[in-house]
Protein backbone atom coordinates (compact mmCIF):
# COMPACT_ATOMS: atom_id res chain seq x y z
CA UNK A 1 0.00 0.00 0.00
CA UNK A 2 1.00 3.76 -0.99
CA UNK A 3 0.26 6.05 2.19
CA UNK A 4 0.96 9.97 1.74
CA UNK A 5 0.46 12.10 4.46
CA UNK A 6 0.55 15.89 4.52
CA UNK A 7 2.64 15.53 1.54
CA UNK A 8 4.09 19.31 0.38
CA UNK A 9 6.46 20.25 -2.41
CA UNK A 10 7.81 24.17 -2.48
CA UNK A 11 10.15 24.82 -5.40
CA UNK A 12 11.15 28.77 -4.38
CA UNK A 13 7.96 30.78 -3.88
CA UNK A 14 6.01 28.08 -5.93
CA UNK A 15 3.82 25.42 -4.34
CA UNK A 16 3.53 22.39 -6.24
CA UNK A 17 2.12 19.82 -4.07
CA UNK A 18 -0.15 21.36 -1.01
CA UNK A 19 -0.66 18.82 2.73
CA UNK A 20 -1.63 16.10 0.28
CA UNK A 21 -2.96 12.70 1.53
CA UNK A 22 -4.23 9.27 0.08
CA UNK A 23 -3.90 5.59 0.01
CA UNK A 24 -3.31 3.61 -2.36
CA UNK A 25 -4.40 0.18 -1.74
CA UNK A 26 -3.59 -3.51 -3.00
CA UNK A 27 -6.01 -5.63 -5.17
CA UNK A 28 -7.13 -2.55 -7.44
CA UNK A 29 -6.30 -0.14 -10.09
CA UNK A 30 -5.89 3.57 -8.81
CA UNK A 31 -6.10 6.17 -11.38
CA UNK A 32 -4.03 9.61 -10.59
CA UNK A 33 -5.92 12.17 -12.67
CA UNK A 34 -5.31 16.56 -12.69
CA UNK A 35 -4.64 18.90 -15.31
CA UNK A 36 -1.62 19.89 -16.65
CA UNK A 37 0.87 21.27 -13.76
CA UNK A 38 -1.80 19.77 -11.04
CA UNK A 39 1.46 18.05 -9.33
CA UNK A 40 1.27 14.91 -10.34
CA UNK A 41 4.61 14.25 -11.50
CA UNK A 42 5.88 15.33 -8.88
CA UNK A 43 3.95 13.34 -6.32
CA UNK A 44 5.20 10.23 -8.27
CA UNK A 45 8.51 11.81 -7.91
CA UNK A 46 8.18 12.11 -4.29
CA UNK A 47 6.64 8.63 -4.10
CA UNK A 48 10.33 7.27 -5.69
CA UNK A 49 12.59 9.30 -3.42
CA UNK A 50 13.80 11.43 -6.49
CA UNK A 51 11.97 14.56 -4.37
CA UNK A 52 12.21 15.50 -1.35
CA UNK A 53 8.83 16.68 0.74
CA UNK A 54 9.09 20.39 1.94
CA UNK A 55 7.41 18.53 4.28
CA UNK A 56 4.68 15.21 4.89
CA UNK A 57 6.07 11.60 3.90
CA UNK A 58 4.22 8.98 1.61
CA UNK A 59 5.49 5.44 2.25
CA UNK A 60 5.26 2.66 0.67
CA UNK A 61 4.32 -1.05 2.28
CA UNK A 62 5.11 1.17 5.84
CA UNK A 63 8.70 2.88 4.27
CA UNK A 64 9.99 5.08 3.09
CA UNK A 65 11.33 4.54 -0.60
CA UNK A 66 15.16 5.00 0.12
CA UNK A 67 14.65 2.84 3.12
CA UNK A 68 13.10 -0.15 1.03
CA UNK A 69 15.69 -3.21 0.71
CA UNK A 70 16.48 -3.89 -2.53
CA UNK A 71 13.66 -1.42 -3.88
CA UNK A 72 13.12 -3.15 -7.47
CA UNK A 73 12.14 -6.45 -5.89
CA UNK A 74 9.42 -4.33 -4.43
CA UNK A 75 8.25 -1.26 -6.08
CA UNK A 76 8.37 -0.96 -10.24
CA UNK A 77 7.79 2.31 -12.04
CA UNK A 78 7.41 3.91 -15.08
CA UNK A 79 7.84 7.63 -15.50
CA UNK A 80 9.82 8.47 -18.54
CA UNK A 81 10.31 6.00 -21.21
CA UNK A 82 13.01 7.97 -22.71
CA UNK A 83 14.97 7.39 -19.81
CA UNK A 84 17.04 4.65 -21.84
CA UNK A 85 20.89 4.71 -23.02
CA UNK A 86 20.27 4.88 -26.54
CA UNK A 87 23.37 3.26 -27.57
CA UNK A 88 22.33 -0.19 -25.75
CA UNK A 89 19.71 -2.77 -27.14
CA UNK A 90 16.78 -3.95 -25.36
CA UNK A 91 18.36 -6.29 -23.29
CA UNK A 92 21.58 -4.71 -22.32
CA UNK A 93 19.68 -2.06 -21.03
CA UNK A 94 16.86 -4.82 -19.05
CA UNK A 95 20.47 -6.44 -18.14
CA UNK A 96 22.20 -3.76 -16.27
CA UNK A 97 19.31 -2.99 -14.29
CA UNK A 98 18.89 -6.73 -13.29
CA UNK A 99 22.65 -6.78 -12.45
CA UNK A 100 22.06 -4.07 -9.88
CA UNK A 101 19.31 -5.67 -8.27
CA UNK A 102 20.48 -9.29 -8.03
CA UNK A 103 17.94 -10.51 -10.69
CA UNK A 104 18.42 -13.47 -12.66
CA UNK A 105 19.44 -12.78 -16.05
CA UNK A 106 16.39 -15.48 -17.04
CA UNK A 107 14.12 -12.83 -15.86
CA UNK A 108 15.17 -10.62 -18.65
CA UNK A 109 13.89 -12.48 -21.24
CA UNK A 110 10.27 -13.17 -19.62
CA UNK A 111 9.78 -9.97 -19.47
CA UNK A 112 11.07 -8.98 -23.33
CA UNK A 113 7.85 -11.64 -24.03
CA UNK A 114 5.87 -10.13 -21.93
CA UNK A 115 5.83 -7.20 -23.51
CA UNK A 116 6.36 -8.39 -26.92
CA UNK A 117 10.00 -7.18 -27.98
CA UNK A 118 11.29 -10.51 -28.11
CA UNK A 119 11.75 -10.02 -31.64
CA UNK A 120 14.00 -6.74 -31.42
CA UNK A 121 15.84 -7.67 -28.48
CA UNK A 122 19.25 -7.08 -29.53
CA UNK A 123 18.32 -3.67 -31.22
CA UNK A 124 19.42 -0.30 -29.92
CA UNK A 125 17.11 1.41 -28.23
CA UNK A 126 17.20 4.72 -30.09
CA UNK A 127 15.82 3.42 -32.91
CA UNK A 128 12.49 2.56 -30.88
CA UNK A 129 9.43 4.16 -31.66
CA UNK A 130 7.41 5.88 -29.07
CA UNK A 131 5.38 2.86 -28.33
CA UNK A 132 8.23 0.98 -28.28
CA UNK A 133 10.14 2.25 -26.11
CA UNK A 134 6.86 2.80 -23.80
CA UNK A 135 6.96 -1.16 -23.89
CA UNK A 136 10.63 -0.94 -22.63
CA UNK A 137 9.70 1.04 -19.76
CA UNK A 138 6.85 -1.94 -18.86
CA UNK A 139 9.28 -4.27 -19.07
CA UNK A 140 11.37 -2.47 -16.64
CA UNK A 141 8.90 -1.61 -14.34
CA UNK A 142 8.01 -5.13 -14.62
CA UNK A 143 11.78 -6.50 -13.89
CA UNK A 144 11.93 -7.39 -10.20
CA UNK A 145 7.96 -8.76 -10.29
CA UNK A 146 6.94 -6.13 -7.61
CA UNK A 147 3.96 -5.58 -5.31
CA UNK A 148 3.68 -2.24 -6.48
CA UNK A 149 3.73 -0.22 -9.64
CA UNK A 150 3.59 3.17 -10.85
CA UNK A 151 2.56 4.07 -14.17
CA UNK A 152 2.91 7.53 -15.68
CA UNK A 153 0.96 8.12 -18.88
CA UNK A 154 1.08 3.82 -19.92
CA UNK A 155 -0.55 3.69 -22.77
CA UNK A 156 1.38 7.34 -24.22
CA UNK A 157 2.70 5.95 -28.32
CA UNK A 158 0.47 2.74 -28.38
CA UNK A 159 -1.54 1.59 -31.19
CA UNK A 160 -4.47 0.14 -30.13
CA UNK A 161 -3.71 -3.10 -29.50
CA UNK A 162 -0.52 -1.99 -27.25
CA UNK A 163 -3.70 -0.11 -25.99
CA UNK A 164 -6.06 -2.84 -24.79
CA UNK A 165 -2.62 -4.64 -23.76
CA UNK A 166 -1.63 -2.34 -21.41
CA UNK A 167 -5.58 -1.51 -20.13
CA UNK A 168 -5.36 -6.21 -19.30
CA UNK A 169 -2.46 -5.66 -17.66
CA UNK A 170 -3.04 -3.65 -15.19
CA UNK A 171 -6.23 -5.59 -14.07
CA UNK A 172 -3.96 -8.88 -14.42
CA UNK A 173 -1.48 -7.34 -12.24
CA UNK A 174 -4.26 -5.97 -9.87
CA UNK A 175 -6.22 -9.07 -9.52
CA UNK A 176 -2.54 -10.80 -8.42
CA UNK A 177 -3.23 -8.40 -5.09
CA UNK A 178 -0.79 -5.68 -6.53
CA UNK A 179 -0.49 -2.25 -5.89
CA UNK A 180 -1.57 -0.45 -8.95
CA UNK A 181 -1.15 3.54 -9.52
CA UNK A 182 -1.59 4.91 -12.66
CA UNK A 183 -1.73 8.72 -14.12
CA UNK A 184 -3.29 9.31 -17.54
CA UNK A 185 -5.01 12.13 -19.22
CA UNK A 186 -6.96 9.88 -21.17
CA UNK A 187 -10.21 9.64 -19.33
CA UNK A 188 -11.55 6.70 -21.94
CA UNK A 189 -8.99 4.91 -20.99
CA UNK A 190 -9.07 5.44 -17.32
CA UNK A 191 -12.67 4.65 -17.14
CA UNK A 192 -12.23 1.23 -18.26
CA UNK A 193 -9.21 0.56 -16.53
CA UNK A 194 -9.51 1.97 -12.88
CA UNK A 195 -11.34 0.81 -10.24
CA UNK A 196 -10.86 3.88 -7.98
CA UNK A 197 -9.88 7.88 -8.92
CA UNK A 198 -7.26 9.96 -6.84
CA UNK A 199 -8.33 13.68 -8.43
CA UNK A 200 -5.91 16.53 -7.88
CA UNK A 201 -5.91 20.22 -9.05
CA UNK A 202 -3.00 22.91 -8.27
CA UNK A 203 -1.22 20.51 -5.95
CA UNK A 204 -4.14 19.81 -3.67
CA UNK A 205 -6.80 16.75 -3.33
CA UNK A 206 -10.02 17.22 -4.66
CA UNK A 207 -11.71 13.56 -4.83
CA UNK A 208 -11.09 10.45 -3.54
CA UNK A 209 -13.57 7.56 -4.37
CA UNK A 210 -14.54 4.41 -6.91
CA UNK A 211 -14.84 5.68 -10.71
CA UNK A 212 -18.98 4.88 -10.27
CA UNK A 213 -18.82 7.36 -7.12
CA UNK A 214 -17.01 9.82 -8.53
CA UNK A 215 -19.10 9.85 -11.70
CA UNK A 216 -22.52 10.17 -9.65
CA UNK A 217 -20.96 13.00 -7.64
CA UNK A 218 -19.37 15.15 -10.06
CA UNK A 219 -21.97 14.90 -13.34
CA UNK A 220 -25.52 15.10 -13.82
CA UNK A 221 -27.25 12.12 -16.14
CA UNK A 222 -30.12 13.38 -17.92
CA UNK A 223 -33.06 11.94 -19.57
CA UNK A 224 -33.56 12.41 -23.55
CA UNK A 225 -36.85 12.78 -24.90
CA UNK A 226 -38.36 12.69 -28.27
CA UNK A 227 -41.91 13.58 -29.71
CA UNK A 228 -43.43 13.92 -33.00
CA UNK A 229 -41.56 16.28 -35.00
CA UNK A 230 -44.28 17.43 -36.73
CA UNK A 231 -46.61 18.51 -33.45
CA UNK A 232 -44.86 21.61 -31.95
CA UNK A 233 -47.59 22.06 -29.76
CA UNK A 234 -47.21 18.73 -27.73
CA UNK A 235 -43.72 19.60 -27.58
CA UNK A 236 -44.44 23.16 -25.85
CA UNK A 237 -47.12 21.24 -23.58
CA UNK A 238 -45.18 18.70 -22.72
CA UNK A 239 -42.28 21.27 -21.64
CA UNK A 240 -44.50 23.47 -19.78
CA UNK A 241 -45.86 20.46 -17.86
CA UNK A 242 -41.91 18.78 -16.86
CA UNK A 243 -41.02 22.81 -16.15
CA UNK A 244 -43.87 22.91 -13.67
CA UNK A 245 -42.76 19.42 -11.84
CA UNK A 246 -39.69 21.14 -11.18
CA UNK A 247 -37.95 19.74 -14.10
CA UNK A 248 -35.63 21.77 -16.18
CA UNK A 249 -35.93 21.38 -20.48
CA UNK A 250 -33.47 22.10 -22.72
CA UNK A 251 -33.21 21.20 -26.73
CA UNK A 252 -30.82 19.13 -28.55
CA UNK A 253 -29.74 19.94 -31.84
CA UNK A 254 -31.59 17.55 -33.25
CA UNK A 255 -34.74 18.61 -32.06
CA UNK A 256 -35.20 16.05 -28.96
CA UNK A 257 -35.27 17.75 -25.23
CA UNK A 258 -32.96 16.86 -22.65
CA UNK A 259 -34.56 16.96 -19.30
CA UNK A 260 -32.59 17.04 -15.67
CA UNK A 261 -33.92 17.11 -12.37
CA UNK A 262 -36.70 14.46 -13.18
CA UNK A 263 -36.50 10.57 -13.02
CA UNK A 264 -37.90 8.80 -15.89
CA UNK A 265 -40.92 7.26 -14.24
CA UNK A 266 -42.26 10.66 -13.06
CA UNK A 267 -41.57 12.00 -17.13
CA UNK A 268 -43.32 9.29 -18.39
CA UNK A 269 -46.32 10.01 -15.86
CA UNK A 270 -46.33 13.88 -17.04
CA UNK A 271 -46.36 12.94 -20.56
CA UNK A 272 -49.40 9.98 -20.14
CA UNK A 273 -51.00 13.09 -17.99
CA UNK A 274 -50.60 16.00 -20.46
CA UNK A 275 -51.67 13.12 -23.10
CA UNK A 276 -48.45 13.34 -25.08
CA UNK A 277 -47.47 10.79 -26.95
CA UNK A 278 -43.19 10.14 -26.85
CA UNK A 279 -41.16 8.20 -29.26
CA UNK A 280 -38.06 7.95 -27.24
CA UNK A 281 -37.77 8.47 -23.08
CA UNK A 282 -33.77 7.34 -22.67
CA UNK A 283 -31.82 7.62 -19.80
CA UNK A 284 -27.96 9.29 -20.35
CA UNK A 285 -25.14 7.80 -18.08
CA UNK A 286 -22.78 10.95 -17.55
CA UNK A 287 -19.27 9.78 -18.81
CA UNK A 288 -15.91 9.97 -16.43
CA UNK A 289 -14.75 12.64 -19.01
CA UNK A 290 -17.93 14.71 -18.40
CA UNK A 291 -17.61 14.37 -14.28
CA UNK A 292 -13.99 14.76 -14.51
CA UNK A 293 -14.17 18.39 -16.40
CA UNK A 294 -16.95 19.77 -13.85
CA UNK A 295 -14.83 18.74 -11.30
CA UNK A 296 -11.60 20.11 -12.64
CA UNK A 297 -12.64 23.10 -14.16
CA UNK A 298 -11.87 25.48 -11.71
CA UNK A 299 -8.16 23.88 -11.69
CA UNK A 300 -7.14 24.22 -15.02
CA UNK A 301 -3.89 26.60 -15.39
CA UNK A 302 -3.54 26.37 -19.30
CA UNK A 303 -6.55 27.55 -20.96
CA UNK A 304 -7.09 28.64 -24.32
CA UNK A 305 -8.72 32.01 -24.72
CA UNK A 306 -10.18 31.18 -28.11
CA UNK A 307 -12.91 28.44 -26.81
CA UNK A 308 -14.50 29.21 -23.53
CA UNK A 309 -16.61 26.24 -23.99
CA UNK A 310 -13.93 23.59 -23.71
CA UNK A 311 -13.21 24.57 -20.49
CA UNK A 312 -17.45 24.39 -19.89
CA UNK A 313 -16.49 28.03 -18.53
CA UNK A 314 -17.92 31.37 -19.76
CA UNK A 315 -15.33 34.13 -19.62
CA UNK A 316 -16.59 37.23 -17.33
CA UNK A 317 -18.01 40.33 -18.16
CA UNK A 318 -15.12 42.42 -19.64
CA UNK A 319 -13.20 39.29 -20.95
CA UNK A 320 -10.49 40.42 -23.30
CA UNK A 321 -11.61 43.74 -23.19
CA UNK A 322 -8.76 46.67 -22.77
CA UNK A 323 -7.56 46.88 -19.22
CA UNK A 324 -9.03 43.59 -17.97
CA UNK A 325 -7.31 41.96 -15.61
CA UNK A 326 -7.24 38.03 -16.07
CA UNK A 327 -8.03 35.86 -12.77
CA UNK A 328 -5.95 32.94 -11.86
CA UNK A 329 -6.23 30.27 -9.71
CA UNK A 330 -7.40 29.55 -6.26
CA UNK A 331 -4.30 28.97 -4.36
CA UNK A 332 -2.04 30.78 -6.04
CA UNK A 333 -3.78 33.95 -4.67
CA UNK A 334 -6.20 34.59 -7.35
CA UNK A 335 -9.96 33.06 -7.99
CA UNK A 336 -10.55 31.05 -11.01
CA UNK A 337 -13.27 31.54 -13.13
CA UNK A 338 -16.77 30.28 -11.88
CA UNK A 339 -18.66 28.02 -13.50
CA UNK A 340 -21.70 28.75 -15.52
CA UNK A 341 -25.34 28.79 -14.46
CA UNK A 342 -27.12 28.51 -17.42
CA UNK A 343 -26.25 26.51 -20.23
CA UNK A 344 -25.73 28.45 -23.75
CA UNK A 345 -25.79 27.52 -27.38
CA UNK A 346 -26.48 23.91 -26.86
CA UNK A 347 -23.34 23.08 -24.65
CA UNK A 348 -24.49 21.47 -21.51
CA UNK A 349 -22.37 22.08 -17.63
CA UNK A 350 -23.64 19.65 -15.36
CA UNK A 351 -25.14 21.27 -11.78
CA UNK A 352 -22.92 21.65 -8.98
CA UNK A 353 -22.27 18.46 -6.52
CA UNK A 354 -25.15 17.79 -4.12
CA UNK A 355 -27.73 19.00 -7.11
CA UNK A 356 -27.44 16.03 -9.08
CA UNK A 357 -31.26 13.96 -8.89
CA UNK A 358 -30.02 10.92 -10.12
CA UNK A 359 -27.11 10.87 -7.43
CA UNK A 360 -27.09 8.23 -5.25
CA UNK A 361 -27.61 10.09 -1.47
CA UNK A 362 -24.15 10.77 0.51
CA UNK A 363 -23.69 8.60 3.33
CA UNK A 364 -23.77 10.66 6.95
CA UNK A 365 -19.96 11.29 7.72
CA UNK A 366 -20.61 9.33 10.80
CA UNK A 367 -20.50 6.48 8.54
CA UNK A 368 -18.38 7.10 6.05
CA UNK A 369 -15.72 7.46 9.55
CA UNK A 370 -16.68 4.38 9.82
CA UNK A 371 -16.03 2.66 6.59
CA UNK A 372 -13.04 3.77 6.32
CA UNK A 373 -11.85 3.33 9.98
CA UNK A 374 -12.96 -0.35 9.32
CA UNK A 375 -10.60 -0.61 6.05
Amino acid sequence: MIEAVGLTKRYGAQTAVHNLSFQVRPGAVTGFLGPNGSGKSTTMRMMLGLDRPTSGHVTIGGHAFRSLPNAPRQVGALLDAKAVHGGRSARNHLLSLAQLAGIPAARVDEVLGVVGLQDVAKKRSKGFSLGMGQRLGIAAALLGDPQVLLFDEPVNGLDPEGILWVRNLMKQLASEGRTVFVSSHLMSEMALTADHLIVIGRGQLLSDMSVTDFISANSADFARVRLPADRPELREKLTASLTEAGGRVMPEPDGALRVTGLALPRISDLAHESDVRLWELSPHQASLEEAYMRMTQGAVDYRSTADAKAGLQLPPPGYGQPGYAQPGAEGHGQPGFAPPEVPQQGWYAPPPPGQNPYAAPAPEPAERKTSEDSR
